[in-house]
């Protein structure tokens, strides 16, 4: 995961942006914006529940990525 942040920065210091499908809490947890969509997976999910923010997603209670955010995510 280290490798992968140092390869996302040198990206990003270029003037690059990255798009990231992920599940990795602490890679969602350093990304500079965030989409969750759910509230399930397959044909429970695909409804917007949040786009924002790591911080503001640990206040979304029907989240289920936002309860899981919210433990490494300081308040």
């Amino acid at each position: 995961v280290a490798k992968l942040l140092e390869s996302f920065q040198a990206l990003l210091s270029q003037g690059h942006s990255i798009i990231l499908v992920e599940h990795q809490m602490d890679l969602v947890a350093r990304a500079d914006w965030v989409i969750d969509l759910g509230p399930g997976g397959g044909k429970h999910g695909g409804n917007l529940m949040f786009q924002g923010l790591p911080e503001e997603l640990t206040k979304v209670t029907k989240s289920h990525t936002g309860q899981f955010l919210s433990e490494i995510v300081k308040k």
